[in-house]
């Protein structure tokens, strides 16, 4: 199978990650036209669990190096299985409500805000796995100073959010429920990764301890648990939508090929990022591969200020924020790459 050999291609794959955990949510605006996000959730899950079984018989079952994707799946603990289980229950709930805070306050503040958050809490959960495990941690004090900055980048995000241009009583009160949401859903995301993490032997993906999964195995492991969980958590979603009227199944299949394609998509993307982050966290450390990644906030809310036009027509101030906010997020990222080597 495929493994990354050194720190720096892991730093590469982790901006490879920022990207694409920061624009699967293009994805959700381009469906948005005609379709409900309850609906586009289904195609995005799907879309996950399917290039995760693309991945893994391709760059997970090649090589000369760990065990084939197959072969180790079968020899996986039930205590691995259950974790990374966990992991993709607690990740699709929390996502499930970004995906819902992203159609109510727009990508460039349901990103920053939500998967900021996570940043924040999950580097310390990470942390503390890496830390159990015996496995690359980093500059703590470094890393430290890094997620402070994000935290700062956050709330200047936040601030900036509420003084847009356009904000009338409606719309505040729906952008309020979407800042809800995304704060919800950041507190839960931080979570999932660690989780996952226990699943793997973060010391040696060429050799795993038996029980332990390699990154492919747990990534599609992850997506089906995404898929199975979905029949819960969007079901609900569909009958009790937090705006709008509800939606149902008969809408779901009524929808044309290319709508259905461009979930997939996100989804696809979404995947590649996540397994990337697994595959780099051996030479990175799983605290410094999530924290890198997690810089996915900056990518979206670049697309969500500069390509769908979400702050337009707001005063210096807000700009003035949103600048502290990518020089903040860029000088935390920074750090947190140092802190790493």
């Amino acid at each position: 199978m495929f493994i990354v050999n050194s720190y720096a291609l892991a730093v590469v794959l982790c901006f490879v990650i920022m990207l694409c955990w920061g624009s699967w949510g293009n994805t959700q605006k381009l469906a948005a036209k005609t379709w409900r996000y309850e609906l586009f959730y289904w195609d995005y899950a799907i879309g996950t669990f399917l290039f995760a079984l693309l991945l893994a018989f391709t760059l997970g079952s090649i090589g000369s190096e760990g065990r084939p994707f197959l072969q180790d799946l079968c020899q996986a603990s039930s205590s691995s299985i259950w974790w990374i289980i966990l992991g993709g229950v607690i990740f699709n709930a929390s996502n499930i409500l970004l995906s819902a805070s992203t159609s109510l306050a727009g990508l460039s503040v349901a990103f920053p805000l939500g998967v900021g958050l996570a940043l924040v809490l999950g580097v310390i959960n990470n942390y503390r796995v890496a830390l159990q495990q015996g496995g690359h941690t980093g500059n703590v004090v470094l890393l430290a100073i890094g997620v402070a900055l994000v935290v700062a980048a956050i709330v200047c995000n936040g601030v900036a959010s509420s003084k847009k241009a356009g904000n009338s009583e409606i719309d505040k009160s729906v952008q309020r429920k979407g800042i809800i949401l995304a704060l919800v859903a950041g507190v839960v995301m931080s979570f999932f990764s660690s989780f996952v993490m226990r699943a793997m032997d973060l010391t040696n993906f060429a050799a795993p301890a038996a029980g332990k999964v390699t990154p492919y195995t747990a990534i599609v492991i992850f997506t089906f648990a995404v898929v199975v969980s979905n029949l819960v958590f969007n079901t609900i979603v569909m009958k009790k939508p937090f705006v709008g009227e509800p939606v149902t199944y008969k809408e779901y299949f009524s929808g044309n090929f290319k709508t259905h394609l461009v979930g997939m998509l996100g989804g696809a993307i979404w995947c590649l990022g996540t397994a990337l982050s697994y595959i780099s966290a051996e030479k990175a450390g799983a605290a410094i591969s999530y924290a890198l990644g997690q810089g996915a906030p900056m990518v979206a809310a670049l697309w969500g200020v500069f390509i769908w036009k979400e702050f337009k027509g707001s005063g210096k101030q807000v700009y003035g924020l949103l600048a502290a906010m990518f020089c903040l997020f860029i000088a935390g990222l920074a750090l947190i790459v140092v802190a790493g080597n």
